[in-house]
């Protein structure tokens, strides 16, 4: 039997649905992406060097990637010794997952479908991906 992952993905969290000899485990990762960083020395939504006013964008941008980096990395663990991986979910994330197999050599043979999908609970999560893999 083979072994197939299904991944809902969003922002916040991902849902590893794995099938295997006729087993299945589910697996919730979370991302600790902050979708509003704020250092801790940060008062004022900008800062005042002399004559000219900067805001703390791109350091909450560069520290949003950082923990975006983290998540990907510890999922493209989970699917390392799978034989076929789908990703689903509502957000962008989805796409920026697939990118990240598809720059590893390893992994690019495994995707086997990238598609929408709204907000699901545990068990509709299973359910699409039993679906998908009985098609």
């Amino acid at each position: 039997m083979k072994n197939n992952i299904g991944i809902w993905i969003d922002t916040h969290k991902a849902v590893v649905i794995k099938f295997s000899n006729g087993n299945q485990t589910v697996k919730t990762i979370k991302s600790n992406i902050d979708t509003e960083v704020r250092t801790p020395e940060e008062s004022k939504k900008y800062g005042r060097f002399g004559g000219h006013y900067t805001t703390y964008e791109k350091n909450w941008e560069n520290i949003k990637l950082v923990q975006t980096n983290q998540f990907l990395k510890i999922l493209l663990k989970e699917i390392e010794d799978c034989d076929a991986v789908v990703i689903f979910g509502p957000s962008i994330m989805k796409t920026i997952f697939e990118k990240e197999i598809k720059n590893n050599l390893n992994l690019i043979g495994k995707l086997v479908g990238v598609s929408d999908a709204g907000s699901m609970t545990e068990n509709q999560v299973m359910a699409w991906v039993k679906d998908f893999y009985k098609k």
